[in-house]
Parts: C-alpha cells; structure tokens; sequence
C-alpha cells in the first residue's frame, strides 16, 4: 500500500483581513506550511483561497471578488473570522462559508473539547422581553433578504399577531437601522462601545430577562441558543438544529436537547496555538482535497 500525497497552493489574502486578523493569518500560514502545503499571498490561481470574513465592506471589501471567483471555478474557501465563544481568544476556521452555512468538520463529537474550553451549556430558561438582534446588511450571511429596516418592521408586525409582550432591537452596532418603530411596546437599544472589549452591548446581561431571541444566521443566536435562550433563526443559522422558525410559536417555542449541538459547536472555534498546530486545518483538509 502507499498513500499519494497531494500537495495544494493556499492563496493567503492577508491584505483584505480586520485589523484583529494578522495573528490568525499568521497562525493559519504555520498550519499550511507544517502540513506540507504551498502558501502563495494573493494569488487568484492558487487552489485555495484563505479570506477573512463574509462582511463585504471596508478593509474586507475586495474578499467579495475573491470569494466570487473561487466559488465560479470550484475551488475552496477558507474563512478565518473573530469567535463567537470567547471573543478575541478564540477564531472560526471554516470551509466555504461561515456559521450554518458553513463546514466546520466532522459532527457527532463528544464532550471532550466543551468541557476544556468551560463552555458552559446553560438550561432552557425564558426571561421577560423578545429581543430582535440585527446583523450587517454588507455581509454574505445577509444575502437575498430584505433591508434591515424592512424584516425588523415585518417580524414585529408578525411578532403582534401572537403576543403583546415586550419588544427590544438591537442593531448591529456597524450597520445602524433608522431610528423609529411605529409599534407599541417596543424600543431599540442603541449601541455603545463597551472599553476593553469588542463588542458594544453587554449580550449575557440582557440573555437573563430575554423570553427569546430573534436572529437571522449570525452569532447571537448561537451564543443565546446556548446560554439557554429560545431562538427564532433562519434555516442557516448555526443555531438552527436547536431553533424555532414559526414566530407564531413565539408563546410556546420549542427548547430541544443540545448536548450533540453544543459538543460539536465546541470544534468550530479555536486558539491561535491550536490553529498553528494544524487541528483545525486538519479537519477541513478531506473536504479541500478531493
């Protein structure tokens, strides 16, 4: 017997990455370099690309060509992008897209890395409030939905139809919605850049009095799915396997079983050091080479 081993041409697009990404980029290039593999920086004919984030804007900007041709040729994507978990010591590494939509590797994984990390997976619990949380429109996660002025206005007017409990949005803090609501009992809680942090709403504090959460695919339903919050999710949403769909159950929202969900959410983030080791990239590789 004897293995053919293949060696690929990783096209590392550093320039386009947040100003966090430098670390993960360089972690990731470790990976490529220890597995074998050949790192090209920019190059569109490599045979894989290694972007930062799906958010189309900015600094990120030119990542929408390259994902774009990639994809049009078959080739993969690599995306690297800030955790979920443990913000600023965890990273994504994911294949193709990210969250749901995403590959993060093999499911059906067990407690091992959960418990390592003390990810604490929290009973179902309902507080008093719905929370609307938005996400960036200039992201990929965004595509084929409405202004996000539009499905806020929709899902409270859908939300109306089954209960008059009290409504809270929260916009994304890069993406601002107009501010105004013509419904009763509802407010939107402005952003404002929490020191030492990246983030500009503390989510845990209003996770304790949220009777729900409402998200279309981005981290905050992951994150309130498994501090035991109910979530209302689109079908891509990486807290979909344990998410509810029909607001028309908004009173009476399903709150299944997430052991299997959150053990394998637990193989989707990771530190720089295991990044650098190649775990990660490991996982991903039976799906880049075939």
């Amino acid at each position: 017997y004897f293995m053919i081993y293949i060696s690929m041409r990783f096209g590392i697009f550093d320039r386009f990455g947040a100003l966090n990404s430098k670390p993960v980029f360089a972690a990731f290039v470790n990976a490529i370099k220890q597995k074998g593999h050949q790192v090209e920086h920019h190059d569109i004919d490599a045979d894989v690309a290694v972007i930062w984030s799906v958010l189309w804007q900015g600094r990120m900007a030119s990542n929408h060509k390259i994902w774009e041709d990639f994809h049009k040729k078959g080739k993969p994507v690599v995306i690297l992008e800030i955790g979920a978990l443990d913000r600023g010591n965890l990273w994504k590494v994911c294949l193709n897209h990210i969250n749901g939509a995403g590959y993060f590797g093999p499911t059906g994984n067990d407690l091992t890395r959960l418990n390592n990390l003390k990810l604490n997976l929290k009973p179902w619990k309902q507080g008093e409030y719905i929370y609307i949380c938005t996400q960036h429109q200039a992201s990929q996660q965004w595509r084929g939905m409405p202004p996000i002025n539009t499905w806020v206005e929709q899902t409270i007017t859908e939300i109306r139809k089954h209960t008059m409990r009290e409504i809270r949005i929260r916009p994304h803090p890069r993406s601002p919605m107009i501010n105004h609501t013509y419904h009763s009992n509802v407010t939107i809680e402005y952003p404002s850049h929490m020191s030492g942090t990246y983030d500009s709403f503390d989510f845990n504090k209003a996770l304790d009095k949220a009777w729900a959460v409402i998200n279309h695919n981005s981290n905050v339903g992951t994150v309130a799915a498994l501090n035991g919050v109910p979530v209302f999710v689109g079908l891509d949403s990486y807290a979909a396997p344990v998410g509810n769909f029909d607001l028309s159950k908004i009173e009476n929202p399903q709150m299944p079983d997430r052991q299997q969900w959150a053990n394998d959410l637990a193989y989707t983030e990771w530190t720089l050091e295991e990044i650098a080791s190649g775990e990660p990239l490991d996982r991903l590789l039976p799906k880049i080479i075939v």
